[in-house]
């Protein structure tokens, strides 16, 4: 039995995606939309930069979903989303913003996160603690990022 959540408490506060993982219905597809703060805060910064943030978000991710996890005592809680605000940015890097771009992004992050194909449920079956939330939804991040620059590059979308 889960322990109570407390958004009190920095790490959930951030590991339960400012609250947003605490949705009933799809936690973490609602939890995923914490990342659109950070997505268009930096939306101006050069791509190297960016790849900096998404370092930063991701290790600080590490802690927050690996105490949440420990406080609550459930490994990887679908409450805790920080891996899915990660994995969202990660997608988004470099691209031009726009609804075109963000949906397809949000859709194929989610469906790579949902999904898990190959190396992606290699981690997530593996991996412990923080890493274990985390890893799967960084590297579904970039299959996503990759996909979204290739629909992107052939003209599928503009961006």
């Amino acid at each position: 039995m889960a322990k109570q959540f407390n958004l009190k408490r920095p790490h959930q506060f951030f590991g339960l995606g400012f609250g947003l993982g605490l949705s009933p219905i799809a936690p973490g597809t609602v939890g995923t939309l914490a990342a659109l703060p950070f997505i268009f805060i930096t939306l101006s910064y050069p791509l190297w930069l960016q790849c900096v943030f998404a370092i930063v978000i991701s290790i600080f991710g590490l802690w927050a979903c690996g105490k949440t996890a420990e406080d609550v005592q459930v490994h990887d809680h679908p409450a805790i989303v920080w891996d899915e605000v990660a994995g969202f940015y990660i997608t988004m890097l470099g691209a031009a913003l726009s609804w075109q771009t963000l949906l397809a992004g949000f859709v194929l992050f989610r469906l790579f996160d949902i999904v898990k194909p190959g190396p992606i449920k290699l981690l997530d079956k593996r991996l412990k603690g923080g890493w274990g939330i985390m890893a799967d939804d960084i590297l579904a991040g970039i299959f996503s990022l990759i996909c979204l620059q290739a629909l992107i590059k052939t003209g599928v979308l503009v961006g």
